[in-house]
């Protein structure tokens, strides 16, 4: 192919993705967005998206940024008449990375200001096992609800299992997989995660070998006068 026309070709079909990427962009007052439980100002999720379903139980809140290629998705299907008001809940301010997943059943809740890296899952029902003559997918298991509060960072392809409650301000390592209840102010990581570090206030942020480092302040984590937190 001649260089000249492939280089008009290239950008036809460039300039033609930003169209779509704008045009396709669910915001507030697109007819998708009317399909939400709530959709807050501000609150966008990019084109294309992966799935969504069962959105009428689907809240956002205000300033939301949720990626290309994401699932949000409440109940076992379009047709599920048994779904919760409130099945899936994303507070102001959240971050939701490209191709996460957020499958709901009873309830999946974001605080505000959480935040995705790309490709985490998060999930509030498993499948069972235990009848060896019924195929796995269609054992399905107990509901237990996933909460996630504000402020914490979830990295790039954890997962978060049926019942984890994860406190505020929390760090969640890349590739963890979290499950039971993880305290605030606290990083933890591994399959399945463990504690890496917790806030002791007047000591700093303390490893399980007792290591401490500084409290840091600010955006870029500069340090104040002494580094650590009052009591």
């Amino acid at each position: 192919m001649d260089m000249g026309i492939k280089r008009l070709l290239n950008r036809g079909v460039l300039a033609g993705w930003r169209w779509l990427d704008r045009a396709g962009e669910i915001t507030p007052g697109t007819r998708a967005a009317d399909g939400f439980g709530s959709f807050g100002s501000g609150t966008s999720i990019g084109f294309p998206v992966a799935t969504l379903m069962g959105t009428r139980s689907i809240h956002l809140g205000s300033g939301i940024l949720i990626g290309r290629q994401v699932t949000l998705s409440v109940g076992y299907g379009p047709d599920d008449a048994g779904i919760p008001e409130r099945g899936l809940v994303i507070g102001d301010r959240c971050v939701i990375g490209a191709r996460c997943s957020l499958v709901a059943h009873a309830s999946i809740e974001l605080g505000d200001d959480v935040w995705f890296g790309q490709d985490v899952f998060v999930c509030d029902a498993s499948h069972g096992y235990q009848d060896p003559d019924l195929p796995i997918g269609e054992q399905f298991g107990g509901h237990l609800p996933v909460r996630i509060g504000s402020g914490s960072w979830i990295g790039h392809g954890a997962i978060i299992l049926p019942g984890a409650t994860i406190g505020r301000n929390v760090v969640v390592a890349a590739g963890s997989v979290v499950r039971g209840e993880v305290a605030d102010h606290t990083v933890v990581g591994g399959a399945p995660a463990r504690l890496l570090r917790r806030l002791e206030p007047g000591v700093g942020w303390v490893g399980p070998r007792g290591d401490v480092r500084p409290v840091l302040r600010g955006h870029f984590g500069e340090a104040d006068e002494s580094g650590f937190v009052s009591a």
